[in-house]
């Protein structure tokens, strides 16, 4: 299926369709399986997410004990540092959730000395959460995996070159970020495709390159190559490249 674009005002206005799309995929899930397992993306974007679907009314409007959460990637720092994913997530929605379950709560252990060991470590996690086996042939499904975009058209840490980007078969690698230089640990294409949703959430002008590029139907960039189930794109308007001011 072809991915959505959604061109709203604002990041705010883009913050709060996002909170609303991911409330919605989780009653659906849970009505549906019981359960609702999601992959949280990094960096700044989901901030105010985050506090949106942690105040009225949307905080009501789930089941929090029925979520299961993971990261699409995590950067190669302790999870109490300022740039943690994880951090983040926990200060500004984890903790402010009720009924969140701790063994539902997934940490990416992107800070462990041994990268490729860690890497498979939450591949077997990932595994054990869904029910299927580390080395299944073909990888369990997200109901959603939530995602930004970099300047560059990276995406979860799947930058442009990166071996990571090339990999077929594992669900978790370490991955080298450019800039700044320094390991990460990302989930690999093959899981993300998987998944019942992809859900970019992308705000600013400085993304308007890679956006236009991806619209116009270039599979060069990481984020164009993400092809879920259901792929949907919000945008601002800066980010679209329709911002008159």
């Amino acid at each position: 299926m072809s991915p959505r674009f959604i061109v709203l005002a604002t990041p705010e206005t883009v913050a709060e369709a996002a909170a609303d799309r991911i409330v919605a995929a989780a009653r659906n899930a849970i009505r549906r399986r019981g359960r609702f397992r999601m992959a949280l993306s990094g960096g700044s974007t989901p901030r105010p997410v985050y506090s949106l679907l942690a105040a009225p009314p949307r905080i009501a409007a789930v089941d929090w004990s029925r979520v299961e959460f993971f990261w699409g990637d995590e950067r190669c720092v302790p999870p109490d540092h300022p740039e943690s994913n994880f951090g983040a997530a926990r200060q500004l929605l984890l903790d402010r959730l009720p009924g969140v379950r701790q063994a539902a709560t997934h940490r990416m252990p992107a800070d462990a000395p041994d990268r490729d060991a860690a890497a498979r470590r939450y591949q077997a996690e990932i595994a054990r959460a869904f029910g299927v086996a580390p080395d299944a042939p073909r990888p369990p499904a997200f109901d959603l995996v939530w995602l930004g975009m970099g300047r560059d058209g990276h995406t979860a840490s799947l930058f442009p070159g990166s071996t990571a980007l090339a990999e077929q078969r594992r669900w978790v690698v370490a991955s080298w970020a450019p800039a700044p230089a320094a390991w990460r640990m990302s989930l690999t294409l093959p899981i993300i495709n998987a998944a019942r949703s992809a859900l970019f959430v992308v705000s600013g002008a400085d993304k308007a390159g890679p956006l236009r590029s991806i619209r116009s139907g270039s599979h060069d960039l990481p984020a164009a190559r993400v092809h879920a189930r259901s792929t949907t794109w919000l945008v601002d308007a800066r980010a679209a490249g329709t911002d008159p001011s």
